[in-house]
């Protein structure tokens, strides 16, 4: 039986349009997969990844094509999880709250459905951004679905469009993989929905090798990043939210290099994360001595040489070192201080800073991460989201994270590579935060240069 769920007319869009949605099936492994019990990691299974994250996929349309994208992509998944059959399976949680993906078989959830839509009107309202006014309808949450425990691990809807373009839109268990672990399994998907009979790159599960025992395991590092939790975060104490995307092009980031000293070297990364910490610690308004975080999410797979990773490897495999520095420091001092405590950060990671958060993850009980006063930075520039390609549909206009913030946290933004109406490369990031804070956030912003919505 169909759906059919009429949008109300956005403030942010002033768009309008119907959704037809099949019910929910479970898209099930192509042949017979292992029955058996795999524990995840102790980078994979700690409070903080037990959640699930959406991502989202714009397509044009194709008109000498007559393949159908819900049909493509259905197979191919069918395809995919006998390769990545964990996957279809279920969590279950052990002693120790220790996670382990109990491999049934039984598939992932795959909805088919239809919107009275173009892209081009998508495109047009300025909808092809974070954060998506109609996201609940483009990835809609099966009743009893999103626990982390005991459902599928997996969420796929595609939705066509009148125009024949189509919307790919997925949520992930985060305790299964990450970004890179994502475009792995994206991009295998895509090799099967093109003919290719296997993966080009094989996914490997071995999880155990972020796992130690607690008998053997040793913090050697400090890490801030799991302080005890002391204080209410600024940002989820009861103030309305709003969440914006800003696109920021090579020109930008010239500007806010501007603000530093023209010898220190420095990425594009740590320039922007500085100066979007910086604003955002202004907007916030905070008592001048409260500590702000800055986290940078580290994909560490090129740290890891005792052993290494292989290419396969498609779970957690990053690290959220924290920069730490008061809201007084980071508002009054050059914009070079926030830049140096984000260096000092990442540089800080070694493969032994990776082991000790393992340990630290079996004998501290896997906790969360430190919330209050936190500003999270992922940086997925560099995992090829934007390149997933079905086949005659091409690559997406726009590919991937579908809103700021992670489950109840608001304080994250991705870094997402975006091409805008004008032909412009740059990264868009979204970001939310009280109204009043986001006003003050984009004066802020405008004072040093014009961000403009992509």
């Amino acid at each position: 039986m169909d759906h059919q769920v009429s949008l109300p007319q956005s403030t942010t869009t002033g768009l309008s349009f119907k959704v037809h949605r099949q019910q929910p099936e479970l898209v099930t492994p192509a042949k017979p997969t292992p029955r058996e019990l795999k524990p995840l990691s102790d980078i994979d299974d700690q409070q903080g990844l037990r959640f699930q994250i959406p991502v989202i996929f714009f397509y044009r349309p194709n008109l000498s094509s007559d393949l159908d994208p819900v049909q493509v992509i259905k197979k191919a998944l069918a395809d995919a999880l006998v390769y990545y059959y964990p996957f279809a399976g279920r969590l279950r949680e052990l002693s120790n709250r220790k996670l382990a993906v109990d491999c049934t078989g039984e598939g992932v959830l795959f909805i088919e459905a239809e919107a009275d839509v173009a892209l081009a009107e998508l495109e047009e309202a300025d909808a092809l951004l974070p954060p998506f006014p109609f996201l609940e309808e483009l990835l809609f949450d099966v009743e009893g679905s999103s626990d982390v425990l005991n459902t599928p691990l997996l969420l796929v809807q595609v939705t066509r469009l009148k125009c024949c373009g189509f919307i790919f839109a997925l949520r992930f268990n985060h305790t299964m993989t990450d970004g890179a672990g994502l475009s792995l399994f994206l991009k295998s998907l895509c090799e099967l929905a093109c003919g290719l009979h296997a993966p080009s790159v094989p996914p490997v599960w071995n999880r155990h090798l972020l796992t130690v025992s607690a008998s053997e395991a040793r913090v050697t590092h400090t890490h801030r990043e799991y302080d005890d939790q002391v204080g209410i975060d600024v940002v989820a104490t009861g103030h309305p939210l709003v969440s914006r995307s800003f696109f920021f092009r090579a020109e930008e980031i010239s500007a806010i290099r501007k603000l530093l000293p023209p010898d220190l070297h420095n990425t594009s990364f740590e320039a922007l994360s500085s100066f979007l910490w910086r604003c955002r610690t202004i907007a916030l308004n905070p008592d001048p001595n409260t500590e702000m975080r800055l986290t940078c999410i580290i994909n560490s797979r090129s740290k890891l040489r005792n052993p290494p990773l292989e290419p396969g490897y498609y779970g957690n495999v990053f690290v959220i070192p924290a920069a730490i520095a008061t809201a007084r420091d980071l508002i009054e001092k050059p914009l070079e201080f926030a830049l140096r405590l984000i260096q000092e950060t990442k540089s800080s990671v070694t493969e032994d800073y990776v082991r000790s958060v393992t340990a630290l993850m079996a004998t501290r009980g896997r906790p969360m991460f430190v919330a209050s006063g936190n500003y999270i930075i992922s940086d997925l520039r560099h995992f090829d989201l934007g390149k997933i390609d079905f086949g005659p549909w091409g690559k997406p206009v726009y590919g991937g994270t579908a809103k700021a913030g992670i489950a109840l946290f608001p304080g994250v933004s991705f870094y997402v590579p975006f091409k805008n109406k004008k032909g412009e490369t740059g990264t868009v990031v979204a970001i939310s935060l009280p109204v009043r804070a986001m006003e003050t956030f984009v004066a802020e912003l405008n004072g040093v240069l014009n961000v403009s919505k992509g």
